[in-house]
């Protein structure tokens, strides 16, 4: 009898990442459980990342691939020693990816994060390492994944999700038609949740929408290191009160990054 093919180490790494469409991840995983050894591979994997991650300074990683981004084909640099094979090329890729690279902004794009206040950049990682906000709507036993900018009513049950794409730290709130802003994300206390940094992690609660009109836009604010909720509720409650409430960002301090959803409320 032939024995599964083992799962390749890029693969692997996209697993942990969870960089994989829904469908290809559950496939990908299903897998991995049929492969002697296989869940103790990504487990190793992950905590290799997690070694790499603590070891490392994130500026150290954020300047060196900064610097190979603006010199590329015009000069090769030196791989510095804690890039070389010994370590593993595949736990080495995965740690860096979890690091985001500043260029120089080149006006708004689709798919990229909001810029943040103070910020005269805009944040890049590699393809498909960027945080995000998904919102799944309650339908009986199932549920709906909804788009950003879906309609939805009064009395819909939404439950929220999030990929941190390495992002250690987070907060999640939304704003509503009336300039209402209500903490989703820490449920408690006065500092950013720790976040999952990989794959998609589902709120434990769900969230009914009440009757507020025009629309109701959730907010994802995060951060390599930890920081503080009350300047981040603060924005939402200025921009709450703002007539750009539906499409404006959030003014955040520095080092803070933010995404958002919007739900429009029919009328």
């Amino acid at each position: 009898m032939t024995s599964p093919q083992r799962t390749p180490d890029w693969l692997l790494e996209r697993i942990l990442l969870g960089e994989l469409p829904p469908e290809e991840l559950a496939a990908a995983r299903a897998r991995l459980e049929s492969e002697p050894e296989g869940l103790a591979r990504l487990a190793a994997l992950e905590a290799h990342t997690r070694a790499t991650l603590e070891r490392l300074p994130a500026e150290r990683v954020a300047r060196e691939v900064d610097a190979r981004f603006r010199r590329g084909a015009e000069r090769r640099a030196t791989r510095p020693a804690w890039l070389t094979p010994a370590m593993g090329l595949v736990p080495v890729l995965a740690a860096l990816a979890l690091f985001m690279v500043v260029k120089p902004a080149s006006g708004p794009s689709a798919g990229v994060e909001a810029p943040v206040a103070g910020w005269d950049t805009e944040t890049t990682r590699s393809k498909g390492l960027k945080p995000k906000l998904e919102v799944h709507r309650q339908r009986g036993q199932a549920d709906e994944a909804l788009q950003d900018g879906a309609r939805a009513a009064p009395g819909d049950v939404v439950q929220l999700a999030y990929v941190a794409a390495g992002r250690a730290h987070g907060v999640i709130l939304s704003v509503d038609g009336r300039g209402a802003v209500t903490l989703h994300a820490p449920e408690h206390g006065a500092r950013a949740a720790a976040l999952s940094p990989s794959g998609t992690q589902r709120l434990p609660g769900a969230y009914e929408l009440d009757d507020a009109p025009g629309f109701e836009r959730f907010f994802l604010v995060t951060s390599d290191a930890p920081f503080e909720v009350q300047p981040v509720v603060e924005a939402a409650r200025r921009l709450g009160a703002s007539a750009g409430a539906d499409t404006a960002s959030l003014m955040l301090p520095e080092g803070l990054t933010q995404v958002s959803f919007t739900l429009q409320k029919k009328e």
